[in-house]
């Protein structure tokens, strides 16, 4: 058997990538200067940090601009587990003997796709540092066990989201990461446009959309007083996706905002209360 020439493997890597290209646009609504702050940090290769509460749309958002930009975007979705080969690559066994795999970060750095850290501080501190030195001016990958260094692609940018709620002693970005990214700032968005969102992808009548987002900012004003965080746009999307396959909205609430969120009998009284108030 014969193995693959370098030109070989990077023509295979690329139709691998292939299959991260986003063919239809992704539905996004802007709710400020995102879209327009975004394309600048991209057009100078700024590693970009976004953000806000979970299900607030950053991936969505991600998505879109990749769209928008016509690139690949490679996710990785980020845990506690996560090792630094997992996103740089390792060896690894098979018929031609022991072969190099690009993990996802190297992958996106060799042949320039967006690379999206989806909920990077659920990572391990000593996992993410892998990213600084393509975070500054060298925007270089050192890949220590092919003892390589890999010059990132011109059109290669960094994307990480990052939810504040969560910050810890235990759980948080260290400085010297988080000072290499600009950062755009995502929150729900205000309740006319976030009931439009909810129409839109839920495929539910404007009054239902309507009655969700008051919801929902009644559980967001329970924040701190018991729950971490209130109901995300994504769950009222979920309720409205519930309540269009014909389920009573009150039923489609319990499942889709209520019992995910908590597991306190008085916070969930509470919620009830103010899911049968807003009917």
């Amino acid at each position: 058997m014969t193995s693959m020439s370098g030109a070989e493997a990077i023509a295979a890597q690329t139709d691998y990538l292939a299959e991260f290209r986003i063919g239809s646009e992704p539905y996004y609504r802007p709710v400020g200067q995102e879209i327009a702050l975004f394309d600048a940090a991209y057009q100078a290769r700024m590693p970009i940090m976004l953000k806000g509460p979970t299900g607030c749309g950053k991936t969505r958002f991600v998505e879109h601009m990749a769209w928008r930009l016509k690139r690949p975007l490679i996710t990785v979705s980020c845990h506690e587990d996560m090792t630094a080969s997992d996103l740089v690559g390792r060896y690894l066994l098979d018929a031609d003997g022991t072969v190099w795999h690009d993990g996802p970060l190297t992958l996106a750095v060799r042949l320039g796709a967006i690379c999206y850290l989806d909920e990077i501080v659920e990572a391990r501190q000593d996992t993410t540092v892998v990213i600084h030195s393509l975070t500054d001016d060298r925007r270089i990958l050192p890949l220590e066990k092919k003892n390589e260094v890999l010059p990132a692609h011109p059109d290669f940018q960094v994307v990480i989201s990052y939810n504040p709620g969560y910050q810890s002693v235990l759980k948080d970005l260290k400085e010297s990461t988080k000072q290499r990214f600009g950062a755009i700032a995502f929150s729900y968005p205000e309740p006319a446009i976030e009931a439009e969102i909810v129409a839109r992808e839920a495929g539910v009548e404007r009054r239902i959309a309507d009655t969700l987002v008051r919801i929902a900012q009644r559980s967001r004003n329970l924040k701190g007083h018991g729950l971490d965080e209130g109901a995300s746009t994504r769950m009222l999307i979920n309720a409205g996706l519930l309540a269009a396959k014909g389920i009573p909205l009150a039923d489609a609430c319990q499942v889709a905002m209520v019992l995910p969120i908590t597991d306190d009998p008085e916070l969930r009284d509470a919620l009830t209360a103010a899911i049968a108030a807003c009917m």
